[in-house]
């Protein structure tokens, strides 16, 4: 007998092992409890072909390798036919295997029976446990050989290793753009067929996914969970305060490379290249004014309809904008922190400063087209034009 060639068969006997969404864990279990119970098996020699070479084996081992060998041939050919034989009585979904439809069955029903110990966490299938008590155990056996990053699912590695070869293999079919991962490419499918599925119980407004619902909701709920660590403000989104902690630490890590000017977020930058490339894509369905960022639209909108959703707690006025009303809460707390560094007074509003600090330079950017004069505000510019006008408003 050639005892390098059983013990290899022996080996990859050994350690089979199914992909985890496959395998029916409970029977398995079952199976070993069994094994561990059941009475020995009488020995007899049983001669194998491997290769070139006949090699004798026991009969149970033999018994094993050739159900092995037989059965995962017949349900791996089912990759190559497509063959399903096994048909959800639910759902018009088919499977090649009895124990991967035992599992899918499973989600038609509110049966969770596998409960984590160390929370009140369950779930429908016990590879499902198995992937949660890894957040409790801190256990991430996958880990990338690029970065060293780690995780718990062999999955998540997958998507993540995208970022390193850039691979987006999921492409839209009614424009180019693609992705690393289907679920992003089944929300952006949303922008095409304009669905928005998830809606707002509070008000009217509808959502791409869940995540962004989510999120919204917490301007309903006032729940900011995300608290800087530097300053008293908080955020209802994580990114936010990301974003924000851009602030404390003075970084701009996206930059115009058309005049080198940077920003703390991308969407800043997005907007701002917009003054570079003239490019206005928000109109403004009233009087078809356009603007370059959205947000400026949405303000400009509240024109037409009247809209002032900004009050002040002190005198009950109303804004449009929620910056006008931080600068005229000033007025009552009388806080002026824009100060000028060559004179020290100071300011209630950065615009103040600036025109302020022309008087020191002497700069005065607003010149007449008539006589070419120059002033150091535009609304000083205005007052002049009359004289050439004739324009006498006041009577």
């Amino acid at each position: 007998m050639d005892e390098h060639v059983e013990k290899k068969v022996k080996n990859e006997l050994e350690n089979y092992e199914e992909p985890l969404y496959t395998q029916d864990i409970d029977n398995i279990i079952k199976e070993e409890e069994i094994e561990k119970n059941a009475e020995p098996m009488q020995s007899q020699d049983v001669n194998m072909e491997v290769g070139e070479e006949k090699i004798k084996y026991d009969e149970p081992v033999a018994e094993l390798m050739e159900f092995f060998l037989n059965n995962d041939l017949k349900i791996h050919m089912r990759t190559h036919t497509g063959e399903k034989t096994y048909q959800c009585s639910q759902y018009d979904k088919a499977f090649s295997q009895d124990n991967t439809i035992n599992m899918h069955m499973i989600t038609h029903t509110e049966e969770k029976p596998y409960q984590c110990s160390q929370c009140d966490k369950a779930f429908k299938q016990k590879s499902g446990l198995i992937i949660h008590q890894r957040i409790h155990t801190g256990e991430k056996q996958y880990q990338c050989c690029q970065c060293n990053k780690a995780f718990t699912r062999k999955q998540y590695l997958t998507i993540h290793q995208r970022i390193h070869t850039g691979e987006k293999p999921y492409q839209c079919i009614q424009c180019d753009k693609s992705f690393s991962q289907n679920n992003n490419l089944k929300i952006h499918m949303q922008i095409h067929t304009g669905e928005k599925p998830y809606h707002c119980s509070e008000c009217d407004k509808v959502f791409l996914n869940s995540s962004q619902l989510k999120t919204h909701m917490r301007k309903h709920t006032g729940e900011n969970q995300f608290q800087c660590s530097q300053c008293d403000k908080s955020f209802s989104q994580n990114n936010e305060l990301k974003i924000h902690m851009r602030s404390h630490t003075g970084e701009k890590p996206y930059n115009c490379s058309q005049c080198k000017k940077a920003f703390t977020d991308k969407s800043n930058l997005t907007a701002h290249q917009r003054i570079h490339t003239g490019e206005k894509p928000y109109q403004c369905s009233e009087c078809n004014k356009t603007f370059s960022h959205s947000n400026d639209l949405k303000i400009h909108l509240r024109k037409h309809t009247g809209e002032k959703p900004y009050q002040c707690s002190h005198c009950n006025k109303d804004f449009s904008e929620k910056g006008n009303l931080i600068i005229h809460q000033r007025i009552h707390t009388g806080e002026k922190p824009y100060q000028c560094s060559q004179c020290e007074k100071a300011f209630s509003h950065s615009s103040r400063l600036k025109i302020h600090i022309r008087e020191h330079t002497g700069e005065k950017p607003y010149q007449c087209s008539q006589c070419y004069k120059s002033f150091s505000q535009n609304n000083y510019l205005k007052i002049h034009l009359k004289i050439h006008t004739g324009e006498k408003p006041y009577h």
